[in-house]
Parts: structure tokens; C-alpha cells; sequence
């Protein structure tokens, strides 16, 4: 799995690529704390090269997002996600719990 990050004016955008399992998911993880550690928690995360979620990797999206939405600081945002992986949000009921777009660019003008 390969992460990179960006930080715009708004918020920061992760760019993610390959799959997000339990041997790659702390990788993931580190990264976006680092990011919330600084207090910046206006997430878009662009998946479009994210081939598999496992349940892992799920509940690193789920923390940030809980981490984020606390105290209505900002949130995280998905991009780009494969149809199978959003399915696998929906069968275990975090469908609704995350914004989905297919945009990069409007993701981050939402902010």
C-alpha cells in the first residue's frame, strides 16, 4: 500500500493506493493521526486505487471519522470508492456514517 498526503487551505487530502489490510492498515492509521495530532480534521481520503477493505482497515476509517465529526470539528470525506467496497460499508452498516463522492474536486470544495 502506498499513502501520500496534501494539505490544501481547507482541509488534507490522502491519497491511497493498493489494500488497505491488517498488515498495511496501522500504516494508514499513523498517517492520519498525525494529521488529526496537528489538529487539522477536514479529511478527504481518495480511494480510487484501493482495490480491498478489510474489516481492519474499516475501523481505521471509522475512528478518524469519529475522531473527526467529535465536537463537530470536520469530518472525512471518501472519494472515489469501488462499488465492492461500498458494498462491504453497507453490509456492515457505515454506508450512511461516511460522505461518498466521486469527485476529488468538489470532496474538497465541500469544505
Amino acid at each position: 500500500m502506498e499513502i501520500s498526503s496534501k494539505q490544501h487551505k481547507r482541509c488534507d487530502v490522502v491519497t491511497v493506493s493498493g489494500r488497505i489490510d491488517s498488515a498495511t492498515a496501522p500504516q494508514l492509521e499513523e498517517t492520519l493521526n498525525s494529521i488529526m495530532n496537528a489538529s487539522r480534521f477536514k479529511l478527504v481520503i481518495d480511494m480510487t486505487d484501493v482495490n480491498f477493505v478489510s474489516s481492519k482497515g474499516l475501523w481505521v476509517l471509522i475512528g478518524a471519522q469519529k475522531q473527526c465529526k467529535r465536537y463537530r470539528r470536520g469530518e472525512v470525506i471518501l472519494v472515489n470508492v469501488k462499488e465492492e467496497i461500498r458494498s462491504a460499508f453497507d453490509l456492515v452498516g457505515m454506508g450512511d456514517y461516511f460522505t461518498m463522492s466521486d469527485n476529488l474536486t468538489e470532496a474538497v470544495g465541500s469544505f
